[in-house]
C-alpha cells in the first residue's frame, strides 16, 4: 500500500524545473531593472550593443527596403496604367464633343448660307396692307391656324398672304374687327404652289400639320430635288406673290419631297398681311394707246 503522504502523479525533477523558471525569471527582471537604471544614468553605455544590432539587422532590412520599392514601383506602374487609360477616355470624350461641335457650327454656316439666300430673294418693296403681331396659334391641333392683332378696320380681307421677315405664315381665312384667323401652311387644307429656286421645278406643297410640308411636284419623272434645295412660291393661280420663301427640303420621296417651314408660327413675333396678288394678263402688259 502507498504511503499516505504521497501525491499520486508528482515528479521531483517537475518540481525542481519549476524552482529554477522562477529563480531564471526573478534574475531577468533584476537584470532588467539594472540595465533600465544604467540607461537611465549612462545612455551612451549601450551604443555598442544598439550598433551591433543594426548590423545584425542590416541585411533583412535591406532586403525589406528593396522589396517596398519594388512593390512601390508595381503600384506606380499600375496607378499610371489606370490615370492613362483615364485621361485616354476623357481624351476621347473631348474629342467626340469637339466633332460635334465641329458638326454643329457646319450646320449653322450652312444654314446661315441658306438665310443669306433668302435674305437675297428681293423683288419690288410691295406695300403691306397691315403689320400685327402674331397672337397665338394651335400647335397642339390637328389643325394650324393662327391669330394676328389685325383685322377689317385695319384693312385686312379674307384670302391676304400672311408672311414673316423670313418667309409665308399662311393666309386669312377669317376676319374680325380687330384680329383675323389665319390658316397655316402646315395646315392639312393649305396648298401653296411652289418652286425650286434652281432649274425652277415647280410643284404644290401641302401640310401635315406636324410643322413640315409635303411637296408633289408637277412633272412626274426623275425626281429632281435634293436635300437642302429651298422652295418659294411660284405665283401660279394668283393669290401669293412670287419669289416669297416657303420650306427647305429635308426628304425625298418618290414623287417629290418632305420640307420644313422657314417662317416657324411658334418663332414668330410680328407679321405683315401683303394684298392678294394677281398676275399680270397681256392685256395688262400692253401699253396705253
Amino acid at each position: 500500500m502507498a504511503p499516505a503522504e504521497r501525491r499520486p502523479g508528482f515528479s521531483k525533477r517537475a518540481h525542481i524545473s519549476i524552482f529554477t523558471s522562477y529563480v531564471f525569471a526573478i534574475v531577468g527582471v533584476l537584470l532588467g531593472v539594472v540595465l533600465l537604471i544604467a540607461s537611465f544614468v549612462s545612455p551612451g553605455s549601450f551604443a555598442f550593443a544598439r550598433s551591433a544590432a543594426t548590423d545584425a539587422v542590416r541585411p533583412a532590412g535591406e532586403a525589406s527596403a528593396v522589396t517596398r520599392n519594388s512593390g512601390r514601383s508595381v503600384i506606380d506602374i499600375i496607378s499610371g496604367y489606370i490615370a492613362a487609360g483615364s485621361q485616354n477616355a476623357e481624351l476621347a470624350e473631348e474629342l467626340h464633343l469637339a466633332r460635334a461641335k465641329l458638326a454643329e457650327m457646319e450646320a449653322i454656316s450652312d444654314e446661315n448660307r441658306r438665310l443669306k439666300q433668302l435674305l437675297s430673294l428681293r423683288e419690288k418693296d410691295i406695300r403691306p396692307v397691315a403689320s400685327a403681331r402674331l397672337i397665338g396659334s394651335s400647335p397642339a391641333s390637328t389643325r394650324r391656324f393662327a391669330l394676328i392683332g389685325a383685322g377689317r378696320k385695319d384693312g385686312v380681307l379674307v384670302g391676304m398672304p400672311v408672311r414673316s421677315a423670313t418667309g409665308l405664315v399662311g393666309r386669312v381665312l377669317e376676319t374680325g374687327r380687330r384680329t383675323a384667323r389665319i390658316l397655316l401652311v402646315t395646315d392639312g387644307q393649305s396648298m401653296v404652289p411652289v418652286r425650286r429656286i434652281k432649274g425652277n421645278v415647280t410643284g404644290f406643297a401641302q401640310g401635315q400639320a406636324d410643322g413640315t410640308l409635303i411637296v408633289r411636284l408637277i412633272e412626274m419623272g426623275i425626281n429632281p430635288l435634293e436635300k437642302g434645295d429651298l422652295l418659294v412660291t411660284s405665283g401660279s393661280g394668283g393669290l401669293y406673290r412670287p419669289n416669297v420663301p416657303v420650306a427647305i427640303v429635308e426628304n425625298l420621296t418618290r414623287d417629290g419631297a418632305v420640307a420644313r417651314i422657314i417662317s416657324d408660327p411658334a418663332a414668330t413675333d410680328f407679321v405683315m398681311v401683303e394684298p392678294i396678288w394677281q398676275p399680270m394678263t397681256e392685256l395688262d402688259m400692253e401699253p396705253e394707246q
